[in-house]
């Protein structure tokens, strides 16, 4: 990993860690779809993005999912090291949605990086925050929200990850991540454009005003 690069993506990592960091960790690359958690999995690293995107999300035992959020360069999934450090298997899964490299750290050095370097401390902390804000805004969608509301949070969510107003994504995709079926979404998808708020393409949403 390149001291530059590292800067770029994390600036608030202290000059004398991310020597460390490029020291002891190495560097993955996952290709689009490749899994980088499973279910019941043991965690020997904890990893950091550092381009690319990943979905981090529940899977029951028919296969449904059931989205929680996504992972972007300069984070990390506060999940993965929770479950690392106290030596956990892990109760989420995790997929590239585009090609991704992300940093590796071996287990061992992580407790001792928390006592050494305030920039991985606060990083940390950061994580565990952000991720755990992230789901109450999630879990308040679904627990008090009607499913056109819903719908409209995701496009959004999805569009604000994104960076772009075409999402290329299939109806039941939506269902699936929604724990809804295809009809119902393919006919709020319907009424939303409708009313001027999307427009629908083959496998894409083109969002206008939401």
């Amino acid at each position: 990993m390149d001291s530059l690069l590292l800067n770029e993506i994390f600036p608030s990592f202290e000059p004398a860690f991310n020597d460390e960091l490029i020291l002891r960790s190495s560097t993955l690359q996952f290709k689009t779809g490749e899994p980088l958690m499973r279910t019941g999995q043991y965690f020997r690293s904890t990893m950091l993005i550092v381009n690319g995107l990943v979905k981090v999300y529940r899977e029951d035992e028919e296969g449904n999912e059931f989205f929680m959020y996504y992972l972007q360069a300069g984070q990390a999934c506060a999940l993965s090291m929770i479950c690392a450090t106290k030596q956990q298997t892990s109760q989420v899964m995790a997929r590239a949605v585009k090609d991704t490299t992300v940093i590796s750290i071996p287990l061992s050095f992580m407790d001792a990086w928390m006592a050494t370097y305030k920039s991985w401390y606060h990083f940390v902390l950061e994580t565990y925050r952000s991720r755990f804000e992230e789901l109450l805004v999630t879990l308040d969608h679904v627990a008090f929200r009607a499913m056109d509301e819903r719908l409209e949070f995701y496009l959004r969510q999805h569009r604000q990850t994104l960076k772009t107003s075409t999402i290329e994504i299939n109806h039941q995709e939506i269902a699936d991540e929604l724990n809804s079926s295809r009809e119902v979404i393919s006919r709020l998808l319907k009424k939303m454009e409708q009313l001027g708020k999307i427009k629908l393409h083959r496998n894409a949403i083109e969002i206008i005003q939401l």
